[in-house]
């Protein structure tokens, strides 16, 4: 069973006028759907990014603070290996002394013994 139908000139010409008539009409409709969905999307697109900046603002806010930390404890680090460079000058000082009372020591024993010899040496000859 074959469902064709006929259709006359004059019915396909009647057609044709109609979706001439209302071809920019359907196209236009069809447009402004169109353009309606891309706005719609558009100011979804646009919230989202604004919701992206600001969580990249929260993000670098935070980052700054942490850098700030950082910095803080790079301050303490500093003041304690300058304390530790104060307790090795102290220590240095410590040394110097040590040296110069141990010389100042060698040389008076050095004399005691220089006496003892010499004492020594004079009692083998009386």
């Amino acid at each position: 069973m074959e469902n064709t139908m006929e259709l006359s000139a004059q019915t396909l010409e009647t057609i044709g006028q109609y979706v001439q008539r209302n071809l920019s009409t359907w196209l236009r409709d069809a447009n402004l759907e169109r353009e309606m969905a891309l706005r719609e999307r558009t100011v979804r697109v646009e919230e989202e990014l604004k919701a992206q900046r600001e969580l990249m603002r929260e993000g670098f806010a935070h980052m700054e603070k942490r850098f700030e930390q950082v910095d803080k404890r790079f301050e303490q680090i500093d003041k304690r290996f300058e304390q530790v460079d104060k307790r090795f000058e102290q220590i240095d000082k410590r040394f110097e002394e040590m040296g110069r009372n141990n010389t100042r020591w060698f040389t008076v024993l050095s004399l005691m013994l220089a006496i003892l010899g010499a004492a020594a040496t004079i009692s083998q000859f009386m």
